[in-house]
């Protein structure tokens, strides 16, 4: 059952493919915020995921996130998500992004539950306009 309190969990390594130089956010061989906020999108939904009807899915409508310390090539960034409101289908968690020496992002993202297919269609409908 879907409700608040339910935790995430999801750790990467920090490479080259997640650097702020190879993903044009910058020039610096540090993480990127892009890839930050993707795994802080990534650990939301699939915390959720289990607990969502047959054929749902969530999709990410929100994100307000500060991100407050570089962490270089070679660290682990592990990121945490709580879910901290549920308002019909609207989802909002706390996410928090951390490297082996502390804190490096912090903020809130709201996702909506949808019916995956039906989502799905309307989207692709977009390109016989």
């Amino acid at each position: 059952m879907l409700e608040k309190g339910i935790r995430g969990t999801q750790t990467v390594m920090v490479d080259e493919s997640n650097t702020a130089k190879t993903m044009g956010s910058g020039t610096l061989q540090v993480f990127a915020t892009p890839a930050m906020t993707a795994l802080m999108e990534k650990t939301a939904w699939m915390s959720v995921s289990e607990y969502l009807e047959e054929g749902s899915g969530t999709v990410g409508t929100l994100l307000n996130v500060k991100h407050m310390a570089p962490t270089p090539v070679g660290m682990k960034v592990t990121c945490e998500t709580e879910l901290t409101e549920i308002d019909g289908r609207r989802l909002v968690f706390h996410v928090k992004a951390m490297d082996e020496t502390g804190v490096i992002g912090e903020g809130e993202h709201e996702r909506f539950i949808i019916q995956n297919e039906k989502f799905q269609a309307k989207a692709d409908s977009k390109r016989t306009k």
